[in-house]
């Protein structure tokens, strides 16, 4: 009977050096935009690009913590997929209280670069999407890299238009409500991949 896990082989997708080095290869990518959108939503007074960073740096622990734990037992893989879990969610709850505050104390962002950044992060995320495609079924631990990459793809168009919004408009108010959005998105992620993780720590 085939493996459903498998790249190519017999072999789990979490033991293929293919997924190892792919995750190298989206972790390079996602710190690199990490200080890019992080420099650039300060710069702009963009609450989407400052949330968008911080998914971001959470995806580049997510996979440094992915590499770290390829070569474990199903139930360390498992552990550290509750802890990227929680911290996603984490993550998600400091995004939405940013964004309470920026909708009383925030100005109107620059569009331009809202726009600009947004699409080379989107490209970026677009291309992680790619690498992994093929390597989006697996345990809680796989899944939840395809789960963050799959998030920030969608989050990266809603910045886009979001930017295009506060350039018509002319109003904070598009980038906060993707702000909401982004928070949104992690936190659900976070449900997922902790409800899978526990599955699997009861089996284990």
């Amino acid at each position: 009977m085939p493996c459903q896990n498998c790249c190519g082989s017999n072999q789990p997708t979490h033991q293929s050096p293919k997924y190892k080095k792919a995750l190298w290869i989206v972790l390079i990518l996602n710190l690199t935009m990490f200080f890019v959108e992080i420099v650039m939503g300060i710069k702009s007074g963009s609450t989407s690009l400052l949330s968008d960073s911080l998914d971001f740096l959470g995806d580049s622990a997510n996979y440094l913590i992915s590499l770290i734990v390829l070569p474990m037992a199903l139930s360390y893989r498992a552990k550290a997929s509750m802890v990227k879990g929680l911290t996603m969610g984490s993550f998600g709850l400091f995004i939405l209280m940013t964004t309470v505050y920026r909708v009383f104390y925030g100005e109107i962002p620059s569009y331009s670069e809202m726009s600009i950044v947004g699409f080379l992060a989107l490209l970026v995320n677009v291309s992680a999407l790619l690498i992994l495609l093929k390597f989006r079924d697996g345990d809680s631990n796989v899944r939840s890299v395809w789960v963050c990459s799959r998030n920030d793809a969608i989050g990266n168009v809603a910045v886009i238009l979001a930017g295009i919004a506060v350039y018509v408009f002319g109003s904070k108010y598009p980038d906060l409500i993707v702000a909401f959005v982004l928070a949104f998105l992690a936190l659900q992620a976070s449900q997922e991949i902790i409800k899978r993780a526990w599955t699997e720590l009861k089996v284990s």
